[in-house]
């Protein structure tokens, strides 16, 4: 279920019983942070206990996104249910510690990749 921008941007929404991973595949960054931070809330709204935020095909990411990851991590602990990201590239990972993120945000084993025949 993939929520697309016109600039090319998508998030892809993977539901599983009570988990939800949510996709983003482009740069995140402030033209895009507030489309995933919609998505994780619309999400959250329907009800699912777990959010997961898949970084594996974020292109770049900016302090945007950074305070997208804190803000749902702060969300998680004040509400109630989980939040977790999975580690994206290289140069993702090196904002996330550069900022002190990568400590703070819960970190979720990568999703099984759907087989494909």
């Amino acid at each position: 279920m993939p929520t697309s921008r016109d600039d090319g941007f998508r998030c892809d929404v993977h539901p599983d019983r009570d988990v939800v991973v949510v996709r983003p595949v482009g740069e995140l960054d402030l033209a895009t942070a507030d489309h995933v931070d919609a998505t994780l809330a619309d999400l959250r709204a329907a009800g699912f206990p777990e959010l997961v935020l898949d970084l594996r095909d974020v292109t770049f990411l900016d302090s945007s996104g950074v305070r997208l990851l804190v803000s749902w991590t702060r969300r998680a602990v004040e509400d109630g249910f989980r939040f977790a990201h999975v580690p994206g590239p290289e140069a993702v990972q090196q904002v996330l510690r550069m900022t002190g993120v990568d400590g703070y945000v819960p970190v979720a084993a990568a999703p099984r990749e759907e087989i494909r025949a």
